[in-house]
């Protein structure tokens, strides 16, 4: 049968399709501009969005199983809900939601809150579900390379609880393994949760250390006050996702984002490799730059 994949031109959604494929699955996306796709060959191509009901019941035809991936957005909930609403209508009985870690726990923090909901609203359902939650991307730094590369300073607010950060080829990877596994289950098997994690539980003067060490130069952590990076973040992102991401970071440093014990050995067993780590990271993104 096929499977629906959501968010599929993004960072995550392309390589979870990228997966999907090498592994011979029957795969749609639902993308806005098909035109922009650019998928491995055998890819049904549905236009649509997750708030436009036509188009979804269509992309529903013929699908078993959905990877749900909805991104930060003001009406991010909405767009879980009615999904997972034309889904179960669609007899799609078979779901992996990319959720976040912690989500039960971080509910001032608008995005968290909202994948708890959808959370509780899968399990309620009745959906045979894998509930995936990743921490903290490792390609999120990307955004703010220009600050540790150019100006000597990591400022993204981590504090020193750590965060165990995790590489989006990870996230992909046990994704289509959930992906697969569930579609082929002659039936509904029980629902799991699953921590995406990173082999590391970094703090910021962590991070500051190994970007020195990967440039050859002091990297300072720009500190626990999330100010100033809201305010950099407001330049380019709306005023309220700038805001949401500064609420993000106060947790970071209050609470830390560390696994649960057995969440590495787990996914290292799922992968049958070792993890991604972000020294690994770092040493591409000083490679790149030649």
């Amino acid at each position: 049968m096929t499977i629906l994949v959501t968010g599929a031109t993004g960072r995550i959604g392309r390589q979870v399709v990228q997966q999907l494929a090498a592994r011979g699955a029957d795969i749609r996306v639902l993308t806005r501009d098909p035109a922009k796709a650019d998928f491995p060959a055998g890819v049904d191509v549905a236009k649509g969005d997750l708030l436009d009901i036509d188009a979804l019941r269509a992309a529903f035809k013929g699908v078993r199983t959905l990877f749900l991936l909805n991104a930060v957005a003001g009406d991010e909930f909405t767009q879980a809900l009615i999904t997972l609403n034309i889904a179960r209508e669609s007899g799609v009985d078979r779901v992996v939601y990319l959720s976040v870690i912690h989500a039960d726990r971080f509910v001032n923090v608008p995005h968290f809150a909202v994948k708890s909901g959808a959370e509780r609203m899968i399990q309620q359902m009745g959906f045979s579900a894998t509930i995936l939650r990743p921490a903290y991307f490792i390609d999120n730094d990307l955004m703010i390379q220009d600050v540790f590369l150019n100006h000597g300073v990591y400022p993204m607010p981590i504090g020193g609880k750590g965060v165990a950060m995790v590489d989006a080829r990870d996230i992909a990877e046990v994704a289509a393994i959930e992906l697969v596994r569930r579609d082929q289950a002659p039936g509904k098997l029980p629902n799991e949760v699953i921590n995406l994690v990173g082999p590391d539980t970094l703090t910021g003067s962590d991070l500051a250390t190994i970007w020195s060490q990967a440039l050859g130069r002091p990297i300072v952590y720009g500190g626990d006050d999330p100010s100033g990076f809201e305010q950099n973040l407001a330049a380019f992102m709306p005023r309220w996702m700038a805001y949401e991401m500064r609420l993000m970071a106060e947790r970071y440093v209050s609470d830390g984002m560390a696994p649960e014990a057995g969440d590495v050995e787990r996914l290292t067993r799922m992968l049958g490799r070792p993890l991604h780590g972000y020294r690994d990271f770092a040493a591409q993104v000083v490679a790149q730059r030649g």
